[in-house]
């Protein structure tokens, strides 16, 4: 400490150089501002040793991605001095490449993972490091770009163990239409859910050829999907089995329901599904179909299920290729009224930093400099005018994506820099999505389930489900006749798994209200 300018200046300069000793690799004394910059602890220009982090994602490497990296490693050369070594793994492989890289101590700076990947688990097993101190240290543009509730209902065992990769808070919702066939029918808009089905029942009289509906598994099974609309009860999938609504929350009260007990308003979904199938309306190899929307983009279906407001143009574009006068509509009963909807702020991916890694603290400083609007634009679409070209600044219009098409989702995402693309549908409703601060929060935001005291139990239910649980949201089977094999074969499983939510959903809402 040479230049002692006064009594407040030494002070100043300690605290500094100590905060930047205690990087590791970064080269001594030297401390990133929020944006990354770098300098010495007498407020030099000292230039921070270059290193590699090596970036593990999942996907497939696109083509132009060296023409991408070699422009974001110049813009870092003259600040934190990194490069890039990204490695791309196929998404079928991931769970088992990443565990066993984890597991092998290899040397990696950030890893993705997630809640149905395996993060809970490398979390307990002490693969990942926390990140609370390196955000509030060398990534305070990270912090910046993702509202609080997105923090604070994100923790694990109250501590930030990934930054969370998210654009909204809920996932858009509607049904495609065959706009083409409602006017020929001379159905008006469809507003409501009656008139949805109203239309169906008339494309099966007057369309002959043309099957009224399909729908797929899971989230986008008939009943499911209406239930992402039921704004009187708020019924929502649990913690404890992903989303199945055997088990299910409603009106937010913290309450855990079991469909063979509580069968209302499930109950008068399923058994209205089940007399679209009787009556026709439902594509009868609703089951066997892996694409769900294939029947539509063939042209043989007026109405499926959707996890979007919009449709992307490959759907569109192979309609029209297939159906030449065709068009496509989306219809939606998503409420956008603030308050309407309720979220948990889960996300569903994450990046994280394992224990190994050398470079901690430069790998937080490159998540900063990528979280800063001209590099996510880069990192996320690839080089402007040659990939996309910027609308504005929050929608942009592809332009290439054959060479770089956009995967932030696996690395970068904030809810502050993603940008629409210019054609896209419905984007007053995606800006609702966006806004944390429309939404209520549910009353277990920050809860987690530990399944293991019945994970034989789970696994149980598991198998049955994988049975009938398709089926019956599909009304492909009775739901009557289902719900009692479910009973017989599961029932005292989903009791088991019911009563142990509950019990962990208690003993949170207690330590939340002390």
């Amino acid at each position: 400490m040479k230049r002692l300018l006064s009594i407040a200046l030494v002070l100043l300069i300690v605290l500094v150089a100590v905060a930047g000793c205690s990087g590791k690799n970064e080269g001594e004394g030297k401390t990133p501002g929020p944006s990354g910059h770098t300098g010495d602890s007498a407020g030099g220009d000292a230039k921070l040793e270059e290193v590699t982090l090596k970036i593990m994602i999942p996907g497939d490497r696109p083509s132009d991605m060296d023409l991408v990296i070699a422009e974001a490693e110049k813009r870092m050369k003259d600040t934190i001095n990194v490069k890039l070594d990204v490695v791309f793994v196929p998404w079928s492989d991931l769970a088992q490449k990443t565990q066993v890289t984890l597991a092998s101590g290899e040397n990696i700076d950030l890893i993705f993972d997630a809640p149905w990947l395996h993060i809970n688990q490398m979390i307990a097993n002490g693969f990942y490091e926390p990140l609370d101190d390196l955000l509030a240290q060398y990534g305070q543009t990270v912090l910046e770009k993702r509202p609080q509730q997105m923090w604070d209902y994100n923790k694990y065992g109250g501590k930030i163990m990934a930054v969370p990769l998210g654009v909204s808070y809920m996932s858009g919702n509607s049904y495609m239409v065959r706009k083409d066939i409602r006017e020929k029918l001379g159905v008006p808009p469809i507003k409501t859910y009656e008139d949805l089905i109203a239309f169906a029942y008339k494309v099966k009289e007057q369309e002959k050829g043309i099957i009224p509906m399909t729908a797929g598994s899971g989230t986008y099974s008939f009943v499911a999907h209406h239930a992402l609309n039921d704004y009187e009860t708020h019924v929502r999938p649990t913690h404890a089995l992903g989303n199945s609504l055997m088990l299910y929350y409603k009106n937010n009260d913290g309450k855990v329901y079991n469909l063979l007990e509580d069968r209302e308003p499930i109950g008068t979904w399923l058994a209205n599904t089940r007399k679209w199938f009787t009556d026709g309306l439902i594509f009868k190899d609703i089951l066997t179909t892996k694409d769900f929307h294939q029947p539509i983009s063939a042209g043989k279906v007026a109405i499926v299920t959707n996890g979007a407001f919009g449709i992307g143009d490959s759907l569109k574009n192979t309609l029209k290729n297939n159906v030449p006068d065709s068009e496509l509509e989306t219809v939606t009963f998503f409420n956008p009224e603030k308050g309407a909807n309720i979220t948990d702020f889960k996300q569903w991916n994450f990046l994280a930093v394992p224990k190994v890694s050398k470079n901690k603290e430069r790998a937080i400083m490159f998540l900063n400099w990528a979280n800063e609007k001209e590099n996510y634009d880069l990192l996320s679409y690839g080089i402007e005018g040659k990939h996309w070209e910027a609308v504005g600044d929050d929608k942009m219009k592809t332009l290439d994506t054959s060479g770089y098409s956009a995967f932030g989702y696996v690395w970068l995402w904030n809810p502050v820099d993603e940008r629409s693309d210019v054609k896209g549908e419905n984007e007053e409703l995606n800006a609702v999505l966006k806004d944390a601060d429309m939404f209520t929060t549910d009353i277990l935001a920050g809860f987690e389930f530990d399944s293991t005291p019945v994970q034989n139990e789970v696994s149980q239910y598991n198998t049955v489900d994988g049975q009938y649980y398709t089926a019956l949201f599909n009304g492909v089977i009775d739901p009557d006749e289902t719900l009692k094999k479910f009973e017989a074969e599961a029932g005292p499983a989903l009791k088991k798994i019911q009563q142990e939510l509950q019990k962990q959903i208690d003993e949170f809402l207690a330590a939340k209200a002390k």
